[in-house]
């Protein structure tokens, strides 16, 4: 099955796919639930998720924050779609360059897969300053992107993807003013399964190459097991860890009170 063009109807079909039955997904929000349970939320709030896409992750964070207010934003109508067909109605078309949200409103930001794909001149340090923006002083950023590691991938120009190291996407959250309480790598272990298809599509014209996973029924034994590898790597990062090879990273950060 060929990966599906970025911000496609297919793209958020396979995406949505992926994320109401892969393991990785459940591994990913294990990590994410237990890093923002060590942050002791507030009963009431209100969460913005910048990147949206098909609302499964507003819907998660619902569930488990009932008190909270959830609001997300999407560059894509074909996203917002599905995050309406899913019962998400608080989501409008938007850009993480430019939020339409009032200074200092926000307790917490999500923002998952993004900013690798905004514009390279500069787009994810602005983005970022709009997070930081509309954040209440003590509010909080739960950020997930894409990192460097092997084969090394050279940043897309047509598709304006990039790849991060940590260091680098430290300096550009403080930068910002936002204190850096956990960041480092997961999908160390088991990402090592996506070196073949990578070097495949290295010769390729373009590093963007769409959700190269595909969906697919595992034995429920070998998707639990791959799960709890992924909730121990979290763990690392839960104790101020980090994978030397992972190719995701997460950062969880403070705006100063």
């Amino acid at each position: 099955m060929d990966a599906p063009r970025i911000f496609t109807p297919d793209y958020y079909r396979r995406m949505r796919d992926l994320e109401s039955a892969s393991w990785w997904n459940a591994g990913m929000r294990d990590v994410a639930a237990r890093l923002l349970d060590d942050l002791d939320l507030p009963r009431t709030g209100v969460l913005l998720d910048v990147g949206c896409g098909s609302g499964q992750t507003m819907q998660w964070f619902a569930e488990r924050h009932r008190g909270w207010r959830v609001v997300g934003l999407d560059v894509a109508t074909d996203g917002l779609a599905a995050a309406r067909a899913l019962g998400v109605t608080t989501v409008c078309a938007a850009s993480a360059l430019d939020l339409p949200v009032p200074d200092a409103s926000v307790d917490l930001v999500v923002t998952l897969d993004v900013l690798q794909h905004l514009p390279l001149a500069g787009g994810d340090q602005r983005a970022i300053r709009e997070i930081a923006r509309v954040l209440k002083p003590g509010g909080h950023v739960f950020l997930r992107t894409n990192a460097q590691a092997f084969p090394h991938t050279a940043d897309d120009p047509t598709f304006e993807f990039h790849k991060y190291v940590p260091k680098e996407l430290r300096a550009k959250l403080e930068r910002a003013q936002l204190r850096v309480l956990r960041l480092g790598r997961l999908n160390a272990l088991l990402g090592l399964a996506e070196i073949p298809r990578e070097l495949r599509a290295r010769d390729a014209r373009h590093s963007y190459h769409g959700l190269l996973a595909e969906p697919r029924i595992e034995p429920p034994w070998r998707a639990a097991l791959k799960r709890q590898w992924l909730r121990l790597e979290g763990h690392a990062v839960r104790s101020g860890a980090s994978w030397p090879l992972g190719r995701t990273i997460v950062a969880v950060c403070r705006k100063a009170a």
